[in-house]
């Protein structure tokens, strides 16, 4: 399978991919911790099939400290003991959050009141705006059929800086 279309090679392409890019950028900077983030992002690009975003985040993931075994088990994190209880919150709420339209209820209030028991208004504000940038990030990938396999740690970093 051949990517449809480089983003970045276009004018508009890549005045989109930056500013989005430095959105991404707030949300990277949150008080939330890193490796929540990534778990987050990666459990979401899984969900959406985004092969590049997963292969992002996997390895950003493994960059920023995560083990081995918890990017293994969270694509099952209800049935693993390696979650925190905050993480578990936090994966519950990007799970509802990125399923919509697979769940009529959306967002449960159970899933939200578990949210805010363990995090503060700017990290929650923090998970609403990740959640809802991977969904979009996966969402350009999948649709550009965007190839995962050969991102390096630190390269959207990079992109974005420059």
């Amino acid at each position: 399978m051949e990517s449809r279309i480089d983003m970045t090679a276009n004018e508009f392409g890549a005045k989109f991919y930056k500013r989005f890019g430095n959105t991404g950028l707030v949300v990277h900077q949150s008080p939330l911790p890193r490796t929540t983030q990534e778990l987050l992002s990666l459990r979401i690009s899984q969900i959406n099939g985004c092969g590049f975003c997963v292969d992002l985040h996997t390895k950003e993931a493994a960059a920023a400290g995560e083990t081995a075994l918890r990017l293994n088990l969270v694509a099952a994190w209800r049935e693993s003991a390696v979650f925190t209880e905050p993480e578990r919150a936090a994966l519950a709420l990007a799970e509802e959050g990125t399923r919509l339209a697979d769940a009529h209820h959306g967002v449960s209030n159970e899933t939200w009141a578990d949210v805010r028991e363990h995090y503060d208004d700017d990290q929650v504000a923090a998970l609403v705006a990740l959640i809802s940038l991977v969904n979009a990030a996966n969402r350009l990938g999948v649709i550009t059929r965007k190839q995962g396999g050969s991102y390096e740690p630190g390269m959207l970093d990079t992109a974005i800086a420059s």
